[in-house]
């Protein structure tokens, strides 16, 4: 048997995608269905890029959402356009926040829908009905935004003035024209309903609420316009099962997926660009009429020949634990587990302790409270777990405020210390600390896996481990742009003609969405 590396097989194509993670396919599924001769060119030994499932721990058969690990952006038109064999699952409890007040363990909850233990949730925590009416009236405007520009996403892009003549002045002042912490200390009185509602603005962003860059006010809405609703929702089978339903659908339709394939330069032209792979992977070289790129913009840079700026770099933020438990832990305030834990389960993330924390970070520290969230997707979708004793659960923490740069001097120490601290804003609100439910796999170490910006760069080539390749922009063309190319029409246009963006750095990039990869099949096929 040979070792060859696996080579194209053909000498030009019509496309060629460099980077087989989700949008990668999504492109090659559409193209490929268009009758284009399409090759994606994948570095690893496996398509998904952050989309797959594993099973981390040896001798357990549990297989987790390694990377990305909740759906929301992906539009259901997309889905139902490529046939994907894929079920979304809702999740019963939106979030659940334990506190502490008056030395009182209690929680705020969270339903989805809305029903009256959410609001006598919101009334015992804050004293009355003041938080939960804002609450409400917050999110109807958060909607009404979310209306506007969710239809838009798998269309050219709209300007901004169309969007922004659908919603009222003062909703598109509090949330795109001003920092959106100003609006939250605005509109509620408590500290922990402020923290709830920021939370959604900082997730793989590193930023203060009050920022004037708005960055955070990006993310807050990436994460609340999915499909109109922002629902998150669990994908049964894990986030493998996104990444294997894409690839049959690109494979099933033409595409040729290689992997081990790692690019070594692209050279663009006008009519027709050429794309090397290095010599480990066969030293190849291909061409085609359109270069998709499915790595990130500053990855791509390199790619091109350019000189690769530190200063440009992006820079990841976030902890990623992942757990296998013997069974869930009981909670101090005495909620059921499967409430509490069904959703998404705040750490930490007061408003005034996620300014602090952001504040420590910024200075170099790991914050003394750190925020995070925790889910449990096996009391959604057991089917991930196989075949484990009853009671075993599967527990995922994403944490804030750690960015790349408090790894880079000691990243052992660092890493040890946020873990630490992330177990014990949890071991906070437990009356079984996680130490005492944590499974153990076949060596009889703790079944925990943690992965720092560092190690989400060294697995998945994401420059300093940014979840989003870079900072978000809004998912609409600004004042003034040029919109006359199918390429700028859709956000994916570079400096060069024959290759576009195809990932999460487009302008409608971002989160497991598909849309990098939709917006610029399109653009391909509008150029024909």
């Amino acid at each position: 048997m040979s070792d060859a590396p696996a080579r194209p097989r053909q000498a030009r194509y019509d496309v060629v995608v460099v980077g087989g993670g989700h949008n990668g396919l999504v492109a090659a599924a559409y193209l490929a269905r268009a009758g284009l001769e399409v090759l994606v060119l994948e570095q690893l030994d496996h398509v998904g890029g952050a989309a797959v499932s594993a099973a981390a721990f040896p001798g357990r058969p549990t297989r987790l959402s390694r990377y990305s690990y909740l759906v929301s952006l992906m539009p259901d038109r997309l889905m139902a356009e490529l046939d994907l064999d894929v079920r979304l699952a809702s999740r019963t409890t939106a979030s659940y926040t334990p506190v502490v007040r008056g030395g009182r363990h209690l929680g705020l909850l969270a339903e989805r829908p809305e029903g009256p233990a959410t609001r006598a949730s919101f009334e015992e925590v804050t004293g009355g009905p003041a938080d939960f009416e804002a609450w409400e009236r917050f999110y109807a405007d958060v909607a009404g935004l979310a209306a506007a520009v969710a239809p838009t996403l798998m269309e050219p892009l709209p300007t901004e003035q169309a969007v922004q003549e659908q919603v009222s002045a003062e909703v598109w002042r509090e949330l795109v024209l001003e920092p959106l912490g100003l609006a939250i200390e605005r509109r509620f009185a408590d500290d922990v309903v402020r923290g709830v509602v920021a939370t959604d603005a900082l997730i793989g962003t590193f930023a203060s609420l009050t920022s004037e860059s708005l960055v955070q006010n990006r993310c807050f809405l990436y994460h609340l316009i999915g499909n109109g609703t922002g629902e998150w929702r669990v994908p049964i089978g894990g986030m493998g099962a996104v990444t294997d339903a894409l690839a049959r659908v690109a494979a099933g339709a033409g595409a040729e997926l290689l992997t081990s394939a790692r690019v070594a330069r692209i050279h663009p032209g006008d009519d027709v660009s050429v794309v090397e792979l290095d010599a480990a992977s066969g030293g190849a070289s291909v061409e085609a009429r359109h270069v998709l790129s499915n790595v990130a913009p500053w990855v791509l840079r390199g790619l091109l020949g350019e000189e690769a700026d530190p200063a440009t770099k992006p820079e990841g933020s976030q902890l990623k634990i992942n757990f296998l438990l013997d069974r869930l832990p009981r909670l101090r305030s005495g909620v059921d587990p499967e409430v509490a834990f069904a959703g998404t389960l705040h750490l930490n993330e007061g408003y005034q302790q996620l300014e602090t924390a952001y504040a420590e970070a910024a200075a170099g520290r790991v914050p003394t409270e750190l925020p995070g969230e925790v889910y449990c997707h096996s009391l959604t979708d057991p089917s991930i777990l196989g075949d484990v004793p009853p009671g075993t659960h599967t527990l995922t923490y994403f944490g804030l405020h750690t960015p790349a740069s408090l790894f880079e001097a000691d990243p052992a120490g660092a890493r040890s210390a946020a873990i630490g601290r992330a177990i014990a804003a949890l071991d906070e609100h437990l009356l079984d600390p996680i130490g005492s439910v944590v499974a153990r796999d076949e060596r009889g170490d703790p079944c925990i896996e943690a992965k720092i910006p560092q190690d989400v760069e060294a697995d998945l080539g994401m420059p300093g481990g940014h979840i989003f390749h870079g900072d978000l922009d809004w998912p609409w063309a600004p004042p003034r742009s040029r919109l006359d190319t199918p390429a700028q029409a859709w956000g994916v246009q570079t400096d060069h003609p024959g290759v576009l963006l195809c990932g999460s750095g487009s302008r409608r990039g971002g989160a497991v969405s598909g849309l990098g990869g939709h917006s610029a099949a399109m653009a391909v096929l509008a150029s024909r």
